[in-house]
Order: structure tokens, then C-alpha cells, then sequence
């Protein structure tokens, strides 16, 4: 048994496969404006394809022999697959640690049921506003903010703590707080202040202007950050990149770095991929999971060896002289390769703050280029 783990830990790759991230479904029941994968809306007379169960069961199987410990689940929507009792079931019965991102209008007690019972489960909940008008003007479908909010109630019910998550646009960033409030009021575990990413969708918002400056974005991580953490006693998570945050923050929070060495995707269609941008960006898919084994595109894939190979010493721009590098790794991989077509392509936010002179100074390695007045 112990030469078997000792295996597991060591790959031919010499890394171990953390965890799968399974984007379950290439459809999902909201039409959410800033979606970075730009899943095509489900309903019930058009359904959009979802990975085969037999497929998913394969993948998790081949993945234990890589050292997984841990899945997500995330979508387009998850919770919509029509095998999804039948998913959790069965991540239940391997003992791997479950996370699922949801919407949360398919958070039946029926199917929460089955998400307690597995091993370590954290389920988050995407919520972009405090009340109906702003949510479901985001999400695209009226009479999701109710939805969503049951979807909660049902978690908290069940015993399942599960954290907020919200997308900050010009919208509906002046209700931050009053998502703090609601989410304290529901018992939520947490709050997370997502920015829209620059990227399908998203994209589209930033040319439209309904996306923030980088200037906002700066002040408004420092109002959180300083005044309306403090006034929670829920723990509350601005995803900014690592160098903007106070080192307190950095060594307290985990969050801000996607451990891209030990992870996979997996979209609907059963294609491995870096992660779910393998939807929009042709080069960062991997193989099949119905024809190519895992073992094989974990351990030989080019773009992962790259990867491997590449972080962080072959960072580019602001990101090459970033002291948090280390630690940050460029912050999305997969982001900045869909805006430089370089894996190694500084950071959206980091770079456009740079230009601007406002990235912070003392988190510039002293006398690289990317210092001021060099």
C-alpha cells in the first residue's frame, strides 16, 4: 500500500493532479451578462449538451491514480445536468473532497441532501445583487433573486454554510455592503467580490463601459479591505491580485492564486482542457477524455509542460517584476493567454494598473524595468 501512495505522489510529470475541475454543462438556466465561458442558455426545449456520466465516472477513476484529491463542479450550471444526484453519489463513494459553484436555483432540498453527504463539501453561491431588479438584471432571468435565495436557505437548512459570490460591475456596486448584510442575515459562511474578467462576455461589458476602471477597482478593494471587513464578522474576500493586497491579507486568505499546477479541466463536451476557457480559446484544449487517457495528457501535454517549465521565472511585464510572483504565478493563466495569446502574458489588471502608475511600488523588484522612473 505505501509504494502504491508513494506512486500516486509522483507522476511521470512530477506533479501531482490536486483536483478536476468539471464544467458539467454547456447550457445553464440564467443568462448572465459578464459569463467569462458564455455557456448557451437551457430550457426545457432546448437542451444543450453535458458530459456522460459513464464518461465522468472514467475521468475520476483515471484521476485517483494521479493523486486527485478533490473535484469541482462548476458549469455553465451544474446543478442542471440530469445526472447530477448520480454524480454526487458517486464522488461520495470515492471520498474525494467536493466543490460545486452554482447560481443556486437548482438548490433543491433534494439535492442538497446529496451535497452533504460528501466528504468536506463547500458550495458557492453566485448572487450579484441585494435585491431582485439589480441580481436579475445581471443574471437574465426574472425570478432568479428569489430562487436563489431558497437555494441558500436550503444549504444553511441542511447545515451547509456556503459562501456568496459577487460579480462587481457599475451596476450594482454601490450594494457590496448590502450583500454583506443579506449574506450575514442568511448565515452565509462568507462573501466573494469577483471582478469581471475581461473575457467573452465580460469583454463585451468592458467595451460598453458597464465594467469598472482599474482606478475604481484599486479604491474599492481598499474600502473593503479597510472599512466594511472590519464591520463583518463574516469573512469577506476581494479577488484583486495578490500584489494589492495588505500582507496580513496574503497569508490569512488563500484565496488569488488558481493552483494551476495541479489542476485540470474537463468541459461538458468531455474535452480536456486547462480550465473552462478551453470553451472560448481552441489552443488551451487537450485531448478527449473518450479516446486520450489522462495519465497520458497530464504527463505529456505541451502547453502543460510549458507551464510547468514556465511559472513564474517566464512572466512577462509587470508580472515578471511582481515580488508576489511567487505566490501569485500570474494570477490566470488562462485569462491572460485569451488577451496576449502568451501563456506567460502579464496580468490584465496588473499590467493596466501599471501603465497607470498604480501598482503598488513596494511590490516592484527594485531596479527591474517595470520600476517607476526606470
Amino acid at each position: 500500500m505505501k509504494e502504491n501512495e508513494e506512486a500516486i505522489k509522483a507522476p511521470e510529470c512530477g506533479y501531482v493532479l490536486n483536483r478536476i475541475y468539471f464544467y458539467l454543462t454547456q447550457g445553464c438556466n440564467l443568462r448572465c451578462r459578464h459569463c467569462w465561458i458564455a455557456p448557451k442558455f437551457q430550457t426545457e426545449d432546448a437542451v444543450w449538451p453535458s458530459l456522460d456520466f459513464e464518461l465522468f465516472k472514467g475521468i475520476v477513476g483515471q484521476g485517483m491514480g494521479l493523486g486527485l484529491s478533490a473535484v469541482k463542479l462548476t458549469g455553465g450550471e451544474p446543478l442542471i445536468h440530469q445526472d447530477i444526484e448520480k454524480i454526487l453519489d458517486h464522488i461520495n463513494e470515492t471520498g474525494l473532497e467536493l466543490t460545486i459553484e452554482t447560481n443556486g436555483v437548482k438548490c433543491t432540498p433534494e439535492i442538497v441532501e446529496k451535497i452533504v453527504k460528501n466528504n468536506r463539501p463547500s458550495v458557492s453561491v453566485s448572487l450579484d445583487g441585494a435585491d431582485a431588479a439589480t441580481h436579475e438584471w445581471v443574471r437574465g432571468v426574472s425570478g432568479c433573486f428569489d430562487a436563489t435565495l431558497e437555494g441558500v436557505r436550503n444549504l444553511i437548512r441542511a447545515g451547509l454554510r456556503p459562501q456568496i459570490i459577487m460579480s462587481v460591475m457599475r451596476r450594482n456596486a454601490d450594494q457590496l455592503e448590502a450583500v454583506v448584510r443579506l449574506a450575514e442575515k442568511e448565515k452565509a459562511e462568507s462573501v466573494k467580490f469577483n471582478l469581471v474578467t475581461p473575457t467573452a462576455r465580460g469583454e463585451q461589458m468592458q467595451e460598453s463601459g458597464e465594467t469598472l476602471s482599474v482606478k475604481e477597482l484599486i479604491d474599492l478593494g481598499h474600502w473593503i479591505e479597510n472599512t466594511l471587513e472590519p464591520s463583518s464578522d463574516i469573512r469577506i474576500v476581494y479577488s484583486h491580485p495578490k500584489a494589492f493586497r495588505p500582507l496580513s491579507g496574503i497569508f490569512t486568505k488563500p484565496d488569488g492564486c488558481c493552483g494551476i499546477l495541479g489542476i485540470i479541466g474537463v468541459l461538458g463536451d468531455g474535452k480536456y482542457a486547462l480550465c473552462g476557457i478551453g470553451e472560448t480559446v481552441p489552443d488551451l484544449v487537450f485531448g478527449h477524455a473518450g479516446k486520450d487517457r489522462l495519465a497520458d495528457v497530464w504527463n505529456n501535454n505541451q502547453v502543460l509542460k510549458d507551464i510547468r517549465k514556465g511559472l513564474p521565472g517566464d512572466l512577462k511585464g509587470i508580472c515578471r517584476d511582481c515580488l508576489m510572483k511567487k505566490m501569485c504565478l500570474g494570477s490566470c493563466v488562462g485569462m491572460n493567454y485569451y488577451r496576449g495569446h502568451d501563456l506567460f502574458a502579464p496580468h490584465w489588471y496588473c499590467e493596466e494598473a501599471h501603465n497607470q502608475k498604480l501598482f503598488p511600488a513596494e511590490r516592484i523588484r527594485p531596479g527591474s524595468m517595470s520600476e517607476y522612473g526606470v
